[in-house]
């Protein structure tokens, strides 16, 4: 049996109890009568077999694309017949469907055609490539699977097809490309573009959508399609009517925002041979009676299960040896079927069976209460998940689950924190929503009378306070510490910046102190932003935000620039000294040092709903300390606005191949000790 996974919403990978235990292998057994002699049989099992469809009665049907056959099993699994289409044989079928009636569909890909039968086998029609002015000449008209819908429809899938799927009527004629994949458009394709000749574009076949692979119809009547291909998201898709994708990550917080989901796991990241990152392959998709999706990949060879909404809940298969063969294990998963009872149907052409497997003990806890929870039954569920927890205390689902039964229960909270835990960024901000309201409710009246008492105690005694600040101010002694008028310094370039930097390099009002300190409180600045920004607005795991990282990357980037700059200004005709970049590079970054553990704790009071008003406060600090560093520049090496810009640049691009050697030094560290050994080495026996 396989191990199985889940993955927290951190990405971190966590084992769970197996979700299915496998039961039978099919189609390793089958005969058919021996031609030399009809009264005995002979072995015949699948060859190279590529689909699998299980009826409303739960009886299986596999296209065995070798044997040009399509062979039928009852509910039981017991064999019943070979379906051959006597009086227009198959060639190298890949798909077939069972429609209400029992009316089958062969998407018989040799013959570039689609077979309709009736319930007994006997043949009805076929559809070739449809005349339609709407099918481009060049369209490759090569069926590999179909599904039809409760109209009639058929929905065919190409080989290549990156138009969509071809919808035809029942007699075969063109209707429409239906839910065809998007091209993602880059940068380097707009610069393609720009530069390349329409021959030469043409050709690109990046700018090509992905190719559907595989297509299902699901108890709610939703057509779904897997895709394939060298794309990272949207490889499942649920259409509607209009073929738009209704499997997406929707907010609240704009109207319409949404994000594509992405399926398909893996353990680990492999290679091709030209170091090209190998993404799972969706080979085809199953919907059971609950609306959970089961996907099958054929590059990292797993089985991945999610729920109606695109959530993970399992993922186990992966890669064998090839030579191992025993109940269970997959070698190559090409189709996917569920029946009824939910017991899972999974096609090897490798090894030329069906595995059939049946949901565990946990599996069967986990489905029954996210299906109650998917329903609304929040309280209905809550001892299942309990339950589940018991046996993992780390899977996510069931801590999401527990967060929905405690948020609908009012039990803000609790929810909150289960929120956390489970990654779920809406959820926590909707229950410190609801949090602060009751919080507000409940002091409303004491803050309205304390508002009213202060308001009185300033108008009143504003004078007097004014009187007793000006005797305290004579008072005081006019002498103040170096360093103080350093940090004073810092507080006077916020309102005239080109001037402040300006008095670094020729008043000398700043100093390695002021800037150390400055430095010391961007730090923490910087670390309390990481730390105790609200989960609404920025993800992080508990704990997981370590000072010490935070300091080493913080100082390395900051003193990477500060030599960069420093070196770039010296060539390109700059006044400054390296003090003064050291200087003035620290005091560059007082906006944040300043305002960004504020910016934190307002994070703290604000919900996903205000987030347009955290977003403009946090990017107006990354615009203010950003503009900070281009006045110093300017000022300190005395540029033009063109030649800041040039030096900016320089700066960053020296900083990158910075970067870049540092990473092939350490790369090499191991080669370089050797060597320098073997020097030695050579030198002290010699």
């Amino acid at each position: 049996m396989y191990p199985t996974f889940t993955k927290d919403s951190y990405g971190n990978v966590i084992f769970t109890q197996p979700a299915y235990t496998p039961i039978r292998l099919l189609g390793d057994d089958l005969v058919v009568p021996d031609p030399e002699e009809p009264a005995s049989e002979q072995s015949s099992p699948l060859s190279g077999p590529k689909d699998v469809f299980i009826d409303s009665k739960d009886h299986v049907y596999i296209a065995d694309t070798g044997n040009n056959r399509i062979v039928h099993f009852d509910e039981n699994l017991r064999f019943l017949r070979y379906i051959e289409s006597k009086s227009s044989p198959f060639k190298a079928p890949e798909g077939v469907f069972v429609d209400q009636e029992g009316d089958v569909y062969v998407a018989d890909t040799g013959n570039k055609r689609v077979v309709h039968l009736d319930s007994e086998g006997n043949f009805v029609q076929e559809m070739g490539r449809p005349n339609s002015r709407f099918i481009p000449e060049d369209f490759k008209y090569d069926p590999i699977k179909v599904v039809a819908d409760r109209r009639g429809y058929l929905y065919v899938v190409t080989l290549g097809g990156y138009r969509g799927l071809l919808q035809m009527d029942q007699e075969g004629n063109f209707q429409s490309f239906y839910g065809a994949n998007k091209t993602e458009f880059s940068v380097l394709d707009a610069v393609k573009r720009a530069l390349y000749t329409e021959e030469m574009y043409a050709n690109e076949i990046s700018k090509l959508p992905g190719a559907i692979s595989n297509v299902a119809i699901g108890p709610d009547g939703f057509i779904y399609t897997s895709t394939s291909g060298n794309i990272s998201n949207s490889q499942v898709k649920r259409l509607n009517y209009e073929g738009k994708n209704l499997l997406v990550n929707s907010t609240e917080l704009l109207e319409g925002e949404s994000k594509s989901l992405s399926f398909g796991e893996r353990l680990w990241t492999r290679y091709s041979e030209e170091g090209r990152k190998l993404l799972p392959q969706i080979a085809d998709l199953a919907v059971d009676q609950y609306g959970n999706i089961i996907a099958i990949d054929q590059q990292y060879r797993f089985v991945n299960q999610y729920d109606s909404y695109g959530n993970l809940l399992f993922f186990w298969g992966g890669r064998s040896a090839p030579s191992s063969t025993q109940l269970g294990l997959i070698k190559n998963p090409v189709a996917v079927a569920v029946n009824s009872r939910n017991e899972l149907f999974v096609l090897d052409d490798q090894e030329n069976v069906l595995q059939v497997f049946r949901l565990s003990e946990f599996g069967q806890l986990v489905y029954h209460a996210n299906d109650l929870t998917n329903k609304g039954f929040y309280a209905e569920s809550e001892p299942y998940w309990h339950r589940v927890l018991e046996l993992n205390a780390q899977y996510t689902p069931a801590i999401l689950g527990l967060a929905k039964t405690a948020y609908q229960k009012e039990d803000y909270a609790t929810a909150k924190e289960l929120f956390r835990r489970a990654g779920d960024q809406v959820g926590y901000s909707d229950s410190f929503w609801q949090l602060r309201l009751r919080w507000f409710q409940e002091r409303f009246s004491f803050f309205a009378t304390l508002f009213v008492a202060l308001s009185a105690v300033y108008l009143a005694g504003g004078r007097f306070v004014r009187k007793l600040a000006a005797r305290f101010a004579a008072r005081r002694s006019p002498r103040t510490h170096p360093v103080w008028e350093q940090l004073k310094h810092a507080f006077y370039m916020l309102k005239h910046p080109i001037d402040g930097f300006t008095a670094l390099r020729f008043e000398n009002k700043g100093g390695y102190r002021g800037a150390i300190l400055i430095l010391i409180g961007m730090y923490a600045a910087l670390l309390a932003y990481r730390m105790f920004t609200s989960f609404s607005f920025l993800k992080a795991e508990e704990h997981s935000v370590n000072a010490l990282t935070v300091f080493i990357q913080f100082s390395l980037v900051w003193f990477v620039w500060v030599v960069c700059n420093y070196l770039i200004s010296s060539i390109y005709r700059g006044e400054g000294r390296f003090k003064d970049v050291f200087v003035g590079s620290a005091y560059a970054l007082i906006p944040f040092a300043l305002f960004a553990i504020p910016l934190t704790l307002i994070s703290n009071a604000l919900t996903l709903s205000e987030e347009a008003i955290y977003q403009y406060l946090l990017y107006g600090l990354v615009v203010w300390v950003g503009a900070m560093f281009f006045w110093k520049v300017q000022s300190l090496q005395n540029y033009g606005v063109g030649e800041t810009v040039v030096n900016i640049l320089l700066s960053v691009f020296a900083m990158v191949v910075t970067g870049v050697l540092a990473f092939i030094v350490i790369g090499l560290s191991n080669e370089l000790r050797l060597f320098i050994y073997e020097v030695y080495q050579e030198v002290t026996l010699r």
